[in-house]
């Protein structure tokens, strides 16, 4: 038994099967390289870069990263803002058999420390304006050597675009023990031995956080790689003469998939940008003929409140779509009037490498996480008895498909939780709350686990607990969102200090104190002092009620 609901719907001129290639991911570039070796796989700030180079600097790196010691099956960490060397890494890491830990650029020591021990990486590609965070890392940690990229020695020096700080910064030449230059790296000249990961090998690990503290790594191999790459190819028909605007960022699985690894299979172009700005991304539009681009809905919705909008030539797009929450109707009637295009939204998790759920792009539903696509079984089931439930009934979603995870990185307890068997197959747990309509159409009502979405960025409770307690002046700390006008949802936390810190400790300590120890979505806006936080008999820590208490006083 399969969900075939969303059949009647289904577009015709899609298969709803589709077989996967048998190789790894690395295997897409090198067919692409030997197909169009003269075509542009990559503009950055008005400088191309070709397959045959991209492949050609993807392999050197390969070489350097084996000629380090890197195994098949080691991680290696990828610290970097959008760019050329994170394309280049990226694949050079699948390359050498390796597997990608890609990291948020906006992540801070605590974090890096986790991301390391919890690896066992003992090599990391990093950005040159990142390097000192991990730096320190060289000394207190397994980690031995960082490569460091400068985003200048790739864009154009003539670029007449505005250029974000770390694009114009000079290029990185520290001498430093454990470190090594880019281009020092290339120049060695390494060749990596024979490519032999395939289908069932790891690929890449991205981090998700869960209700339990420390972030974990979800395991994806490069089948599941692979299929959110074919998937997105073909449902947006992607094809060699494509070219797709890069805003999303590489690290997490959506800017991986439908800007970075969909494109190269494809064989097609990406104009990457390393910071967002919406003037920027007009021009880049116009300049380059630009076909799709994926986002999430405030960049939509940022790009669209841009005054001077009217003055570009956008009519060469043909999708735009993307997630991180429902795109509210009166932008996606600008949308419409402006570009003549639907904003096609989608669903997917960094459990399930992007998309799961993809709205048909000749049938559209606003506010709607789309239908299940190639070869992906989706079901609503109740959250307690996990009985399946019916159209318009809701339950949380879980979903069998190629692109799911195979696990939690060294967390069975937690990866056998995190999946039900229905009907013989496995399915994730999405910890969603949603339903789906008589067509078949899946809509998001709530989320089961405890999270905070602050402008799309998922902020989860446990995890900046685990890190404030890190405060000496820090009793107890409870995480909890606010009601914000602009993010959506805000981060607030309520602190009961110690003794010896009362009276002497300010917000404003907990919060520069923060900035240093994780990324800047996390931090909390909002911090209240309290004498003691609400528990249950037991003595666990009653989060909802502080929770509701916070959205009634502000309602």
């Amino acid at each position: 038994m399969t969900f075939t609901r969303h059949y009647a719907v289904w577009p015709r001129e899609l298969p709803k099967s589709l077989a996967l290639p048998r190789t790894s991911v690395f295997a897409n570039l090198e067919i692409s390289a030997r197909r169009y070796p003269d075509r542009n796989a990559i503009i950055f700030y008005d400088a191309s870069m070709t397959y045959s180079r991209l492949f050609r600097e993807v392999e050197t790196m390969a070489g350097y990263l084996q000629a380090q010691g890197v195994a098949k099956g080691d991680r290696v960490l990828l610290y970097m803002q959008n760019s050329p060397q994170y394309v280049v890494a990226y694949y050079a890491i699948l390359r050498a058999d390796a597997v990608v830990i890609p990291v948020n650029p906006m992540n801070r020591a605590a974090e890096l420390e986790h991301f390391v021990a919890d690896t066992g990486a003992r090599v990391c590609l990093a950005g040159q304006e990142l390097a000192g965070f991990i730096a320190p890392l060289l000394e207190t940690t397994d980690l031995e050597q960082i490569v460091v990229a400068s985003y200048s020695t790739y864009a154009a020096p003539d670029t007449d675009l505005a250029l974000p700080a770390e694009v114009a910064a000079p290029a990185w030449s520290q001498a430093q023990a454990g470190m090594v230059s880019w281009e020092q790296a290339l120049a060695a000249g390494h060749m990596p031995s024979a490519h032999t990961a395939g289908p069932d090998d790891l690929a890449v690990i991205p981090y998700s956080s869960g209700t339990t503290g420390a972030p974990k790594g979800c395991m994806h191999t490069h089948r599941s790689v692979m299929a959110t790459a074919v998937h997105r190819s073909f449902w947006n028909v992607s094809t060699v003469n494509t070219m797709q605007l890069a805003t999303l960022p590489f690290f997490h699985v959506t800017g991986m998939t439908g800007s970075m690894n969909s494109p190269i299979f494809s064989g097609s172009c990406t104009v990457i940008m390393t910071r967002w700005d919406r003037t920027t991304a007009a021009r880049l539009i116009e300049r380059y003929k630009v076909t799709g681009w994926a986002n999430i809905v405030t960049m939509a919705v940022d790009f669209l409140s841009n005054p001077e909008i009217g003055q570009y030539d956008l009519s060469s797009l043909t999708t735009i779509g993307g997630g991180g929450a429902a795109m509210p109707e009166a932008v996606a009637v600008k949308l419409k009037t402006i570009t003549g295009l639907d904003y096609i939204e989608g669903y997917g998790l960094s459990e399930t490498m992007a998309a799961t759920h993809i709205n048909p792009t000749n049938r559209p539903k606003p506010q709607c996480l789309g239908i299940p696509v190639f070869d992906v079984d989706s079901r609503i089931i109740d959250v307690d008895t996990l009985q399946e439930k019916g159209p318009g009934e809701t339950g949380e979603i879980v979903s069998n498909g190629p692109q799911v995870t195979i696990g939690y990185w060294n967390r069975p307890s937690e990866t056998e939780a995190a999946f039900v068997e229905i009907d013989g197959k496995r399915f994730f747990r999405t910890g969603d709350l949603g339903y789906y309509d008589e067509e078949g159409y899946f809509f998001m009502v709530d989320r089961v686990k405890r999270m905070i979405n602050a402008s799309g960025f998922k902020v989860w409770p446990s995890e900046v607990e685990g890190l404030m307690y890190r405060h000496p002046a820090i009793h107890e700390v409870c995480i909890i969102s606010s009601p914000d006008p602009k993010r959506g949802e805000t981060v607030k936390a309520c602190i009961v200090l110690t003794p010896e810190a009362e009276g002497k400790t300010t917000a404003g300590d907990i919060t520069s104190w923060c900035k240093e120890q994780m990324a800047a979505y996390k931090i909390p806006t909002l911090i209240e002092f309290v004498s003691e936080l609400p528990k249950s008999p037991t003595g666990k820590l009653m989060w909802r009620a502080l929770q509701e208490e916070e959205w009634q006083g502000k309602a």
